[in-house]
């Protein structure tokens, strides 16, 4: 960790960058300088000092787990608004080749839900096994006022969307997935469209630049004050309105960040084991959303073409996550457009 923080420090803010135009080429990222992460910093209009002392402050970090099946590791700053996260060399290579792209993408679309990255580093650990660290500042999407009650990472695929997690140990930390989704989410007319548009944007994007294995990460705050608990007491539709129509609480509402919304519970049919979306059962929370497009950083390498070529032979090839970008794209987009809907 101790050299994580010294890397960024080294690196992160530097001397001052050169005025380079907000048009950037390739050839416009230097490495050494970091000119094309302070350029992102300066767009998403962060402080260099605030940045810094998040990242190097004493004990500004934190394990958040293990490694999963990837081996990456994932750490926290201590006032969560950045998680930093190891990097395998092939996802550094395709972050730098789709960085241009990725600029002008979140540049053009304010309210893009693609995950925020703030810089990329590489630190030289001593000692005598002497190996390059590779790893990359996001923002932390769940860096909110609500605490979250639960987690989604939803792709639209069904083959192992499932946690392995006995249901006495899931709790408010675990990462659910598609299988294990039992709610469809009711959006405003306003927002649901202005959802929609974005999606489409973002999977566009995302599509141009040969990318899949994306998911939508969804946090959810539930209302009550136990969301489990029946008996609990429930907003009424006329105290939303009220709440949504008070100017001050509308301030820190965005697409995908604090946003009101009605969750409704599903149940999936007892002979249909992999029913991506249950059918709704009239039973309603209101909640608070908040919501991003996490790991955009794998492209359909040959990796990714074997996979897909081996478990097809297996399974069922639209139940698999290894598919084609534009495959991957439109069924990301009919799930997560059945999972969010217009509210009535």
């Amino acid at each position: 960790m101790l050299n994580l923080q010294l890397g960024i420090s080294r690196h992160a803010v530097g001397k001052q960058a050169p005025v380079v135009s907000l048009d950037l080429k390739h050839s416009a990222f230097d490495p050494k300088e970091k000119v094309w992460t302070r350029s992102l910093r300066k767009l998403f209009k962060v402080d260099p000092a605030d940045y810094m002392l998040s990242l190097c402050g004493n004990d500004a970090l934190r394990e958040l787990s293990s490694p999963g099946k990837s081996g990456m590791f994932f750490y926290l700053t201590n006032d969560d608004r950045y998680m930093i996260k190891t990097m395998k060399k092939s996802e550094t290579k395709v972050f730098l080749r789709m960085l241009a792209a990725y600029y002008n993408h979140v540049r053009a679309f304010e309210n893009t839900l693609v995950i925020k990255f703030y810089g990329l580093h590489c630190v030289k650990l001593t000692g005598t096994i002497q190996k390059k660290v590779r790893f990359v500042i996001m923002g932390n999407l769940f860096c909110s006022e609500y605490s979250i009650h639960r987690r989604f990472d939803l792709k639209g695929s069904s083959l192992g969307r499932t946690t392995d997690k006995p249901e006495s140990q899931i709790n408010s930390n675990t990462i659910l997935k598609d299988l294990d989704l039992n709610f469809i989410f009711r959006l405003q007319k306003a927002w649901f469209q202005e959802f929609t548009r974005q999606v489409d944007k973002d999977c566009e994007f995302l599509e141009q630049e040969r990318i899949m294995d994306y998911s939508l990460l969804v946090g959810i705050h539930f209302r009550e004050a136990s969301f489990e608990d029946e008996t609990a007491p429930r907003l009424s539709r006329a105290d939303v309105d009220q709440l949504l129509s008070d100017p001050t609480r509308w301030a820190s509402i965005r697409l995908g960040g604090n946003m009101p919304a009605r969750a409704e519970r599903t149940m999936r049919r007892s002979d249909s084991e992999l029913q991506l979306v249950g059918e709704p059962t009239g039973e309603y929370y209101e909640v608070v959303m908040i919501f991003g497009i996490i790991d955009i950083l794998q492209d359909y390498d040959i990796s990714k073409k074997l996979e897909h070529a081996y478990k097809s032979i297996q399974y069922d090839p639209t139940s698999i996550s290894a598919v084609d970008p534009r495959l991957y794209s439109r069924r990301f987009r009919d799930f997560i457009f059945k999972v969010f809907t217009e509210d009535d």
